[in-house]
Protein backbone atom coordinates (compact mmCIF):
# COMPACT_ATOMS: atom_id res chain seq x y z
CA UNK A 1 0.00 0.00 0.00
CA UNK A 2 1.10 3.38 -0.90
CA UNK A 3 2.59 5.73 1.73
CA UNK A 4 0.71 8.86 2.84
CA UNK A 5 1.77 12.21 4.61
CA UNK A 6 -0.08 13.93 6.88
CA UNK A 7 0.44 17.58 6.61
CA UNK A 8 -0.70 20.91 9.71
CA UNK A 9 -1.19 23.92 9.09
CA UNK A 10 -1.52 25.69 12.15
CA UNK A 11 -2.98 29.08 12.67
CA UNK A 12 -3.51 31.39 15.08
CA UNK A 13 -7.47 30.83 14.87
CA UNK A 14 -7.76 27.38 13.21
CA UNK A 15 -5.72 24.60 12.70
CA UNK A 16 -5.97 22.84 9.01
CA UNK A 17 -4.86 18.98 8.78
CA UNK A 18 -4.69 16.64 5.61
CA UNK A 19 -3.41 13.26 4.55
CA UNK A 20 -1.56 13.90 1.31
CA UNK A 21 -0.42 10.52 -1.08
CA UNK A 22 2.89 10.44 -3.30
CA UNK A 23 2.13 12.30 -6.11
CA UNK A 24 0.93 15.60 -3.42
CA UNK A 25 -2.70 14.47 -3.69
CA UNK A 26 -4.65 15.67 -1.20
CA UNK A 27 -7.06 12.82 0.04
CA UNK A 28 -9.17 14.39 3.01
CA UNK A 29 -8.83 17.75 4.95
CA UNK A 30 -10.02 18.70 7.97
CA UNK A 31 -10.15 22.20 10.23
CA UNK A 32 -10.47 22.43 13.52
CA UNK A 33 -9.99 25.16 16.56
CA UNK A 34 -6.32 25.61 17.56
CA UNK A 35 -6.98 26.83 21.00
CA UNK A 36 -3.45 27.79 21.64
CA UNK A 37 -4.22 29.72 24.65
CA UNK A 38 -4.76 26.41 26.19
CA UNK A 39 -0.47 26.07 26.20
CA UNK A 40 1.56 23.95 23.52
CA UNK A 41 0.95 20.72 25.75
CA UNK A 42 -2.56 20.63 25.31
CA UNK A 43 -3.04 22.05 21.94
CA UNK A 44 -0.50 19.37 20.68
CA UNK A 45 -2.24 16.76 21.94
CA UNK A 46 -5.20 17.44 20.77
CA UNK A 47 -3.93 18.06 16.97
CA UNK A 48 -2.33 14.38 17.64
CA UNK A 49 -5.59 13.45 18.19
CA UNK A 50 -7.08 15.02 14.82
CA UNK A 51 -4.42 13.43 12.69
CA UNK A 52 -5.01 10.16 13.72
CA UNK A 53 -8.58 10.76 12.81
CA UNK A 54 -7.28 11.62 9.96
CA UNK A 55 -6.02 8.36 8.84
CA UNK A 56 -9.08 6.75 10.16
CA UNK A 57 -11.52 8.89 8.39
CA UNK A 58 -10.27 7.16 5.23
CA UNK A 59 -9.57 3.67 6.34
CA UNK A 60 -5.47 4.34 6.58
CA UNK A 61 -3.86 2.09 8.66
CA UNK A 62 -1.55 4.38 11.46
CA UNK A 63 1.66 1.75 10.38
CA UNK A 64 1.19 3.27 6.61
CA UNK A 65 1.51 6.86 7.48
CA UNK A 66 5.51 8.16 6.53
CA UNK A 67 5.46 11.25 8.82
CA UNK A 68 3.84 14.29 9.64
CA UNK A 69 4.91 17.76 8.80
CA UNK A 70 3.38 21.25 10.37
CA UNK A 71 4.26 24.40 9.11
CA UNK A 72 4.06 27.19 11.62
CA UNK A 73 3.64 30.88 11.74
CA UNK A 74 6.96 32.54 13.70
CA UNK A 75 10.41 32.32 14.02
CA UNK A 76 11.61 28.31 14.46
CA UNK A 77 15.14 26.73 15.49
CA UNK A 78 14.92 23.97 12.29
CA UNK A 79 18.08 21.79 13.70
CA UNK A 80 16.51 21.44 17.02
CA UNK A 81 12.68 21.56 16.10
CA UNK A 82 11.62 24.34 18.23
CA UNK A 83 9.41 26.62 18.10
CA UNK A 84 11.48 30.34 19.21
CA UNK A 85 8.27 32.54 18.89
CA UNK A 86 5.16 32.44 17.09
CA UNK A 87 3.41 35.69 15.77
CA UNK A 88 -0.08 35.44 16.73
CA UNK A 89 0.06 32.62 19.29
CA UNK A 90 1.82 33.07 22.91
CA UNK A 91 4.16 30.47 22.49
CA UNK A 92 7.84 30.50 22.93
CA UNK A 93 11.05 28.14 23.33
CA UNK A 94 8.40 25.10 22.23
CA UNK A 95 10.48 21.32 21.17
CA UNK A 96 7.15 21.04 18.93
CA UNK A 97 9.13 18.18 17.05
CA UNK A 98 10.28 16.04 19.90
CA UNK A 99 6.91 16.60 21.29
CA UNK A 100 4.59 15.75 18.47
CA UNK A 101 6.99 12.53 17.84
CA UNK A 102 6.75 11.35 21.08
CA UNK A 103 2.48 11.60 20.92
CA UNK A 104 2.36 9.82 17.02
CA UNK A 105 5.27 7.14 17.13
CA UNK A 106 6.29 8.95 14.04
CA UNK A 107 8.61 10.74 12.27
CA UNK A 108 8.12 15.10 12.55
CA UNK A 109 9.36 17.77 10.62
CA UNK A 110 8.27 21.33 11.05
CA UNK A 111 8.69 24.31 8.60
CA UNK A 112 7.71 28.40 8.89
CA UNK A 113 4.25 28.57 6.90
CA UNK A 114 5.33 30.54 3.72
CA UNK A 115 7.92 27.93 3.09
CA UNK A 116 5.08 25.04 3.73
CA UNK A 117 2.73 27.00 1.20
CA UNK A 118 6.00 27.09 -1.08
CA UNK A 119 7.03 23.64 -1.30
CA UNK A 120 3.13 22.91 -1.78
CA UNK A 121 2.77 24.86 -4.62
CA UNK A 122 6.09 23.33 -6.08
CA UNK A 123 4.57 19.66 -5.16
CA UNK A 124 1.50 19.55 -6.58
CA UNK A 125 0.69 23.14 -7.68
CA UNK A 126 1.56 25.92 -10.25
CA UNK A 127 5.18 25.08 -9.67
CA UNK A 128 4.90 21.06 -10.40
CA UNK A 129 7.74 20.27 -12.92
CA UNK A 130 10.05 23.33 -12.01
CA UNK A 131 13.27 22.45 -10.01
CA UNK A 132 14.10 25.92 -9.03
CA UNK A 133 11.32 28.42 -8.40
CA UNK A 134 10.48 31.61 -6.09
CA UNK A 135 6.83 31.35 -4.12
CA UNK A 136 5.49 34.58 -3.30
CA UNK A 137 2.44 35.13 -1.09
CA UNK A 138 0.54 38.83 -0.94
CA UNK A 139 -1.42 38.72 1.69
CA UNK A 140 -1.72 40.90 4.89
CA UNK A 141 2.61 40.75 4.57
CA UNK A 142 4.58 39.19 1.77
CA UNK A 143 5.79 36.20 2.60
CA UNK A 144 8.48 33.57 0.35
CA UNK A 145 9.84 30.39 -0.54
CA UNK A 146 12.45 29.33 -2.41
CA UNK A 147 13.02 26.18 -4.28
CA UNK A 148 16.45 25.08 -5.57
CA UNK A 149 17.24 21.91 -7.11
CA UNK A 150 13.77 20.58 -5.87
CA UNK A 151 14.56 21.65 -2.27
CA UNK A 152 13.55 24.36 0.00
CA UNK A 153 16.28 26.99 1.14
CA UNK A 154 16.83 27.91 4.39
CA UNK A 155 19.74 29.49 5.13
CA UNK A 156 22.26 30.03 8.17
CA UNK A 157 19.37 31.25 10.72
CA UNK A 158 16.33 29.95 8.36
CA UNK A 159 15.34 33.00 7.33
CA UNK A 160 15.53 33.06 3.30
CA UNK A 161 12.54 33.45 1.60
CA UNK A 162 11.74 36.39 3.17
CA UNK A 163 11.43 38.92 0.58
CA UNK A 164 8.89 41.25 2.36
CA UNK A 165 11.34 42.73 4.34
CA UNK A 166 13.43 43.48 1.45
CA UNK A 167 14.04 47.63 1.39
CA UNK A 168 13.03 49.03 -1.57
CA UNK A 169 12.25 52.59 -0.53
CA UNK A 170 14.90 54.66 1.55
CA UNK A 171 13.13 56.92 3.31
CA UNK A 172 9.54 54.44 3.29
CA UNK A 173 7.42 53.76 6.43
CA UNK A 174 8.64 51.57 9.31
CA UNK A 175 7.86 48.55 9.00
CA UNK A 176 6.65 45.98 11.44
CA UNK A 177 10.02 44.29 11.62
CA UNK A 178 11.90 47.58 12.35
CA UNK A 179 12.95 48.73 9.32
CA UNK A 180 11.75 51.28 6.58
CA UNK A 181 10.57 50.86 2.93
CA UNK A 182 10.25 47.12 3.22
CA UNK A 183 8.41 45.31 0.35
CA UNK A 184 5.56 44.59 2.86
CA UNK A 185 4.93 47.89 3.71
CA UNK A 186 3.92 48.50 -0.50
CA UNK A 187 3.12 45.29 -1.81
CA UNK A 188 0.88 43.52 0.43
CA UNK A 189 -2.72 44.21 1.17
CA UNK A 190 -1.55 46.19 4.29
CA UNK A 191 0.58 48.13 2.16
CA UNK A 192 -1.68 48.53 -0.83
CA UNK A 193 -4.52 50.30 1.43
CA UNK A 194 -2.14 52.56 3.19
CA UNK A 195 -1.33 53.79 0.52
CA UNK A 196 -4.83 54.33 -0.93
CA UNK A 197 -6.08 55.91 2.17
CA UNK A 198 -3.13 58.33 2.05
CA UNK A 199 -3.70 59.65 -2.01
CA UNK A 200 -7.40 60.27 -0.16
CA UNK A 201 -6.09 62.30 2.89
CA UNK A 202 -4.18 63.97 0.43
CA UNK A 203 -7.47 65.14 -1.68
CA UNK A 204 -6.89 62.71 -4.46
CA UNK A 205 -10.25 62.36 -5.85
CA UNK A 206 -11.56 58.92 -6.75
CA UNK A 207 -14.21 55.97 -6.49
CA UNK A 208 -12.18 54.35 -3.79
CA UNK A 209 -13.28 57.27 -1.02
CA UNK A 210 -16.96 55.93 -0.58
CA UNK A 211 -15.24 52.34 -0.21
CA UNK A 212 -13.18 53.89 2.81
CA UNK A 213 -16.39 56.05 4.19
CA UNK A 214 -18.00 52.40 3.83
CA UNK A 215 -15.13 50.61 6.01
CA UNK A 216 -14.90 48.67 2.84
CA UNK A 217 -11.40 49.80 1.29
CA UNK A 218 -9.67 46.72 0.33
CA UNK A 219 -7.72 45.69 -2.29
CA UNK A 220 -10.48 43.98 -4.10
CA UNK A 221 -11.92 47.58 -4.29
CA UNK A 222 -8.50 49.14 -5.46
CA UNK A 223 -8.08 46.58 -8.31
CA UNK A 224 -12.08 46.96 -9.59
CA UNK A 225 -11.75 50.65 -9.53
CA UNK A 226 -7.72 50.07 -11.39
CA UNK A 227 -9.74 48.06 -14.19
CA UNK A 228 -12.07 51.01 -14.32
CA UNK A 229 -9.23 53.45 -14.90
CA UNK A 230 -9.22 55.47 -11.63
CA UNK A 231 -6.06 57.51 -11.38
CA UNK A 232 -5.30 56.75 -7.52
CA UNK A 233 -5.96 53.14 -7.57
CA UNK A 234 -3.74 52.62 -10.94
CA UNK A 235 -0.89 54.69 -9.32
CA UNK A 236 -1.11 52.15 -6.12
CA UNK A 237 -1.47 49.07 -8.52
CA UNK A 238 1.46 50.88 -10.22
CA UNK A 239 3.68 51.61 -7.57
CA UNK A 240 2.47 48.08 -5.56
CA UNK A 241 3.81 45.76 -8.35
CA UNK A 242 6.66 48.21 -9.43
CA UNK A 243 7.97 47.70 -6.02
CA UNK A 244 7.76 44.02 -6.22
CA UNK A 245 8.64 43.74 -10.04
CA UNK A 246 11.82 44.93 -8.64
CA UNK A 247 12.23 42.67 -6.05
CA UNK A 248 12.06 40.46 -8.28
CA UNK A 249 14.29 41.08 -10.44
CA UNK A 250 16.76 41.26 -7.98
CA UNK A 251 16.31 37.91 -6.69
CA UNK A 252 16.62 36.54 -10.30
CA UNK A 253 20.03 37.62 -10.54
CA UNK A 254 20.91 35.89 -7.46
CA UNK A 255 18.83 32.51 -8.07
CA UNK A 256 17.93 32.91 -11.35
CA UNK A 257 14.59 30.80 -11.10
CA UNK A 258 12.37 29.58 -13.40
CA UNK A 259 9.32 30.33 -12.26
CA UNK A 260 7.54 32.75 -9.57
CA UNK A 261 4.25 31.55 -8.38
CA UNK A 262 2.59 33.98 -6.91
CA UNK A 263 -0.41 33.43 -4.03
CA UNK A 264 -2.39 34.58 -1.33
CA UNK A 265 -5.63 37.17 -1.05
CA UNK A 266 -4.36 39.83 -3.49
CA UNK A 267 -3.19 37.21 -5.83
CA UNK A 268 -6.84 37.10 -6.66
CA UNK A 269 -6.82 39.93 -8.86
CA UNK A 270 -6.00 37.73 -11.66
CA UNK A 271 -4.40 39.98 -15.05
CA UNK A 272 -5.12 43.54 -12.81
CA UNK A 273 -2.39 42.01 -10.77
CA UNK A 274 -0.10 40.11 -13.02
CA UNK A 275 0.04 41.99 -16.39
CA UNK A 276 1.55 45.11 -14.45
CA UNK A 277 3.92 43.02 -12.58
CA UNK A 278 4.87 41.18 -15.95
CA UNK A 279 5.52 44.60 -17.22
CA UNK A 280 7.33 45.60 -14.41
CA UNK A 281 9.84 42.55 -13.87
CA UNK A 282 10.32 42.53 -17.59
CA UNK A 283 11.21 46.43 -16.81
CA UNK A 284 13.78 45.91 -14.84
CA UNK A 285 15.12 42.59 -15.15
CA UNK A 286 18.11 41.70 -17.65
CA UNK A 287 16.58 40.10 -21.04
CA UNK A 288 19.48 37.26 -20.02
CA UNK A 289 18.07 36.51 -16.77
CA UNK A 290 14.28 37.36 -17.49
CA UNK A 291 14.29 35.37 -21.22
CA UNK A 292 12.00 32.25 -20.22
CA UNK A 293 10.51 33.13 -16.90
CA UNK A 294 6.84 32.39 -15.73
CA UNK A 295 5.10 34.45 -13.73
CA UNK A 296 2.00 32.23 -12.73
CA UNK A 297 -0.56 32.42 -10.01
CA UNK A 298 -0.24 29.54 -7.07
CA UNK A 299 -3.03 26.87 -7.72
CA UNK A 300 -3.61 25.87 -4.04
CA UNK A 301 -5.38 28.06 -2.40
CA UNK A 302 -5.68 28.03 1.25
CA UNK A 303 -4.29 24.06 0.94
CA UNK A 304 -1.04 24.79 -0.12
CA UNK A 305 -0.17 25.06 3.43
CA UNK A 306 -0.83 21.73 4.53
CA UNK A 307 0.20 19.86 1.19
CA UNK A 308 3.69 21.55 1.32
CA UNK A 309 3.80 20.80 5.48
CA UNK A 310 3.15 16.80 4.46
CA UNK A 311 5.55 17.46 1.58
CA UNK A 312 8.34 18.60 4.72
CA UNK A 313 8.11 14.89 5.08
CA UNK A 314 8.28 14.13 1.86
CA UNK A 315 11.15 16.20 0.46
CA UNK A 316 13.30 14.90 3.21
CA UNK A 317 13.05 11.37 2.12
CA UNK A 318 13.55 12.12 -1.84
Amino acid sequence: MAKRYIGIDLGGTTVKLGIVDENGGLLYKAEKPTRGEEGPEASLARIADHARELAEAIGTPWSNVAGVGMGLPGFLDLEKGEIIRLTNIPWERVPVRSMLEAELGLPVAIDNDANAAALGEAWSGAGAGFNDLICITLGTGVGGGIIVGGRLVHGLSGMAGEIGHIPVEADGVRCGCGQRGCLETISSATGMTRLAREGLAQGRHSVLDEAEKRGELTTREIFAAAKDQDGLALDVVDRATDALGRVMAMLSVVNNPAAFIVGGGVSRAGDELFTPLRRSYAKHTLVEVANGVQILPARLGNDAGLIGAAGLVWNRGS
